[in-house]
């Protein structure tokens, strides 16, 4: 049995480290400025120097007497309940009715949004009485102590994606599969990953092999691949916006890759993305739960394929989806939509048209085709694999 101090570098905290690193957080004066840029966008600028000891004491009265990680997750749900009711016009899921509440389980979703993924799969699943998720999180991500320190409070554990040298990757990379397997078998522990490092910025869900690789790396020389599996509990998940907030900024960035010979991030740009994707607009969001892998898998590739399977299969699309594949070809898709699985009819569906062009037509003309094809990729994916009959 692997000692649980062997991950102390990359787990999340534990209790008896809350109340201290909530002091630290609290007298973090940038963790303070951005707290009130985002409260008060408008105001921050001209009167940050006010409003900054006043959202100190605020939040010093929202964690007086928050002594463990549940203490701080019950803080954190308040604020991304009133976020969910601001920024969603629907949040439905599906799928979860296969799952055992107190099983534990390796979620692996497609990956959209930086924050908002792991955090709508950790609401729907608390809701329906699991446990809520250890989330891996890249150290890239982690580019000011405040941030690393509010993930790790919320049951963040750490990716290691700044090693260079092989042999430091391969190393990082064992200790990550060790203390996945080690928190699904050993704590009872459910994990949230993403099937890509990096977000499918043009809306094509893929699996990375070298995720599912290192799932892996922790199996014993005598072990069998697909006995190994099977107790991860691998389990397929499938995110889609009606909006992505980031959409003008995701097209940006694949303008000039494409067209610049490549993209430079600015620093802390993936801090202000998480901050976008929180605060931004996403309309109907659906979160669908695939089915357990706990087949006779023989190798990576057929575990990959199973998980884009479902992941493809399980995605629900949004009328949004169908709109820019329709701007795209000049046809509507013959397709379903919606959670409730709906024929896509542009004709029904006036003021969602309207809406969506004018979401597209604030995009600037350079970029609007690639944030269509963002939109459209899904409706591809579904057409290719599961094209359905005009009229049914």
């Amino acid at each position: 049995m692997v000692s649980s101090e062997v991950f102390d570098d990359i787990r999340p905290y534990n209790d008896d480290e809350v109340r201290p690193t909530l002091e630290r957080l609290l007298n973090d004066q940038e963790l303070l400025h951005a707290v009130t840029q985002l409260r008060f966008p408008r105001a921050a600028k001209p009167m940050g120097w006010l409003l900054r000891p006043l959202v100190s004491r605020y939040l010093r009265r929202q964690t007086t007497g928050v002594e463990t990680i549940l203490d701080f997750q019950t803080v954190v749900k308040h604020y991304l309940a009133r976020m969910i009711e601001e920024t969603t016009s629907r949040l439905t899921t599906s799928g979860l009715e296969r799952l055992d509440a107190n099983g534990a389980y390796l979620f692996v979703s497609n990956h959209r949004d930086i924050a908002m993924d792991p955090a709508f799969v950790n609401w729907t699943i608390h809701h329906a009485g699991f446990h809520t998720l250890r989330i891996a999180i890249g150290d890239n991500l982690l580019t000011k102590p405040y941030v690393s320190d509010l993930m790790r409070l919320n049951k963040s554990f750490v990716v290691n994606r700044s090693a260079k040298a092989p042999r430091e990757k391969l190393k990082a990379a064992k200790k990550l599969s060790a203390y996945i397997h080690h928190s699904i078998t050993h704590d009872q522990a459910n994990i949230w990953i993403a099937q890509r490092e990096g977000r499918a910025k043009d809306g094509l869900d893929k699996t990375n092999s070298a995720v599912v690789g290192m799932f892996s790396l922790n199996r014993a020389k005598n072990q069998n691949f697909a006995e190994y599996i099977r107790q991860l509990n691998i389990v397929p998940v499938s995110i889609s916006y009606q909006w992505d907030p980031c959409d003008a900024a995701k097209a940006r960035e694949l303008y000039q890759q494409r067209f610049s010979g490549g993209y430079q991030k600015a620093q802390h740009e993936d801090v202000k993305s998480i901050a976008m994707g929180i605060a931004g607009q996403k309309g109907h969001v659906h979160v669908a739960f695939g089915e357990p892998l706990q087949g006779d898998y023989p190798d990576n590739d057929a575990v990959v394929a199973e998980l884009d399977r479902q992941i493809r299969n399980n995605y629900v699309l949004h009328a949004s989806n169908c709109f820019a594949w329709q701007m795209i070809h000049g046809e509507p898709p013959q397709v379903l939509y919606s959670d409730r699985q709906t024929p896509f009819d542009p004709s029904e569906l006036p003021d969602e048209q309207a809406q969506f062009s004018q979401r597209m037509a604030a995009i600037p003309d350079e970029h609007r085709h690639i944030a269509l094809e963002m939109y459209a990729n899904p409706v591809n994916a579904k057409l290719v694999k599961n094209p359905i009959e005009p009229g049914n």
